[in-house]
């Protein structure tokens, strides 16, 4: 296994200002359609793409940086609809995970550049409000996703534990102050609530309210229960987000696929979530990715838990769960790549991202030169967001001398000999 570092990038592009502060051109970058080009990026967007060699930076001489991408796979930047960023990192913490805001700050900022690093230029960071924190965890977040601006973008969700009965009314006084501070999203557990129909329509007329997306954590277990809830969400703009549904696998197969047609009608998206939980056991499973793919829901991947108590080995990284998409779920790298890229990002209410003119410049390069293989072998990373260079990730494989290998002339990638 190669060691792989990430680092603030070296390049001269990452001393530069916020986006638009100058031109970049990426050279020599392979397309997953397997052609060869030169792309150039200024004021966040795509400018121009042309075959290799034949694009320079726009301005005088020397006015623009160079990334020379040969040995790079170019693809549209992965995002994270389904992060706990406020528990990230706290499997070893060794007690009570602390709460204090400096502490959930910290946290946070290191989990999501962490997942900058794998490639994962946005992120929707799933956070509890009201019990004992209140509103602490949020403005932690909040505030960290300003500090970060620029490098990555981070959208909250507010989940209230319980919004029906006496102990609702808090919950929902909770929920509004939440949004009014700058949550962008109404979320929630509805399984946790005695009356789960109760807190959906809660939900989603708060949403309804301050014109919000709504997504919500569900095992989907209960086929009656998630009917209603796609019935009542059905139409609602800027659209509901369910996730992560592990329960349906554990349907009968025709209730599971009436699940599935009634989802699809609702214009409900489902973020699955491949590398593992985000809560208790029943949350741990994965959803039916093909059933609903087949039934034409939108079907979107997320890291769940990132190294915390529900998971203790969460790595984050988009490519590992569009990895297993292919490797476990049967679908062909190009649709699990699209789970973490471009039906990630219309989950979140982001521009489609393409390797073309005028698209936004949210681009990821991995060494490679077909998914398939950056899928498995995805350790070198540059990652682009905003039109700029915010991240690279660095891999040397080295070996011992091998007479064999040298005499059948395989690559070789090092530094020079093992001691």
């Amino acid at each position: 296994m190669p060691d792989s570092q990430p680092q603030q990038p070296s390049h001269s592009s990452s001393r530069r200002g916020p986006a638009g502060s100058g031109p970049l051109l990426l050279s020599g970058a392979r397309l997953a359609d397997g052609r060869t080009v030169d792309v150039r990026l200024g004021e966040g967007r795509i400018e121009a793409v042309g075959t290799a060699g034949s694009l320079a930076a726009a301005g005088p001489p020397g006015a623009g940086a160079r990334v020379d991408l040969a040995g790079y796979l170019l693809l549209p930047a992965p995002a994270d609809p389904h992060a706990h960023a406020d528990t990230a990192l706290t499997a070893d913490s060794g007690g009570p995970v602390s709460r204090a805001s400096r502490d959930v700050q910290h946290r946070v900022t290191e989990a999501a550049l962490l997942q900058l690093g794998h490639g994962a230029t946005s992120l929707r960071a799933h956070v509890r409000v009201g019990d004992v924190s209140g509103l602490g965890a949020l403005t932690a977040v909040l505030r960290a996703g300003r500090a970060l601006r620029g490098l990555v973008g981070l959208t909250t969700v507010a989940m209230p534990r319980v919004l029906t009965g006496t102990a609702g009314a808090d919950g929902l006084a909770m929920l509004r102050d939440a949004l009014k501070m700058g949550a962008g999203v109404v979320g929630g557990c509805p399984d946790l609530d005695p009356d789960p129909a109760g807190y959906v329509e809660a939900v989603l007329e708060v949403a309804a309210e301050h014109g919000c997306p709504v997504d919500l954590h569900t095992d989907a277990a209960d086929p009656a229960r998630l009917a209603r809830l796609a019935a009542m969400a059905g139409g609602l703009r800027p659209g509901v987000t369910l996730g992560p549904c592990g329960g349906l696998d554990r349907l009968p197969a025709e209730v599971a696929r009436r699940a599935a047609d009634q989802l699809a009608a609702a214009g409900v998206t489902v973020v699955c979530l491949p590398q593992g939980g985000c809560g208790g056991a029943g949350l741990r499973e994965a959803a039916p990715v093909g059933l609903l793919r087949r039934a034409g829901v939108r079907v979107a991947a997320g890291s769940g838990a990132l190294r915390d108590l529900a998971n203790p080995v969460g790595r984050g990284d988009p490519l590992e769960a569009a990895y297993l998409l292919a490797s476990r779920h049967g679908l062909r790298p190009e649709d699990a790549y699209e789970a973490v890229s471009g039906a990630a990002r219309a989950a979140l209410g982001l521009p489609e991202v393409r390797v073309e003119a005028g698209f936004p410049a949210e681009l990821l390069a991995v060494r490679g030169d077909r998914l398939a293989g950056a899928l498995s072998l995805a350790y070198s990373r540059i990652v682009v967001h905003r039109g700029r260079v915010v991240a690279r990730t660095s891999a040397v494989r080295e070996y011992g001398d091998s007479a064999s290998a040298t005499a059948l002339g395989l690559p070789r990638q090092g530094r020079g000999r093992l001691p």
